[in-house]
């Protein structure tokens, strides 16, 4: 009888990156913004140019998760994912790790106050972070997605209630329909949980105007 394969589990160091706009080592504020599926962090940061101010920067970390989305015959566009369903549990410690120490990396001296925008996939990867990570998160937005289904929302829910939770969405985001975003809203209400949320007219992307809209609230 053949035997059969064991699969074996070790921590390893990874090389990981972020793109930044403005000065986070003198910035009192920063954007903490996770891209989406497929995407990566130099391309996403793109869309956060207006924010930044003398006093505001934006720091873009990029999933280490890196592969061809342009098929096996190109190999030309490249993106980047923050987690599959294989070794689920290992990838999200590492992932959220790996924002820990992009924090401490770029900080110099005292932590920033940080707003955390997770966009698409990393809505997901955002509400984790902002909930065990060691990282003080002050504001989170979650765009074109939601918290993560696996959050316990019972034992997270006065951290939640102290983030000032912001849902947005596209009022044509295929992943975002009506239904499931009345379905988060339930989910959150059923743990007392309050949420602004934020709905513009247009598909599964970042719109600089609703954007400029939370930053001016914040």
């Amino acid at each position: 009888m053949p035997a059969e394969p064991r699969l074996h589990t070790l921590q390893v160091a990874r090389t990981a990156r972020a793109a930044t706009l403005g000065a986070p080592a003198t910035a009192a504020s920063w954007w903490v913004v996770l891209h989406g599926y497929g995407q990566l962090a130099a391309d996403f940061i793109e869309n956060f140019q207006p924010l930044v101010t003398p006093d505001r920067c934006v720091v873009a970390p990029e999933a280490l998760s890196r592969f061809y989305v342009d098929g096996m015959d190109t190999h030309e566009q490249v993106g980047a994912s923050w987690m599959t369903r294989e070794a689920r549990e290992a990838e999200i410690a590492d992932a959220i790790g790996a924002l820990d120490a992009t924090i401490r990396h770029l900080a110099d001296g005292a932590p920033p106050a940080l707003h955390v925008l997770g966009f698409s996939q990393g809505a997901a990867t955002a509400s984790r972070w902002a909930l065990r990570g060691d990282a003080v998160v002050d504001r989170l937005v979650l765009w074109g997605g939601a918290p993560a289904h696996d959050l316990d929302l019972t034992e997270h829910a006065d951290a939640l209630r102290a983030l000032g939770l912001t849902l947005v969405a596209g009022t044509d985001d295929p992943y975002v329909t009506e239904e499931r975003w009345a379905a988060v809203r339930r989910r959150l209400q059923a743990h007392d949980i309050p949420v602004t949320t934020h709905a513009f007219e247009g598909g599964h992307r970042i719109d600089s105007t609703t954007l400029r809209a939370l930053v001016a609230s914040s």
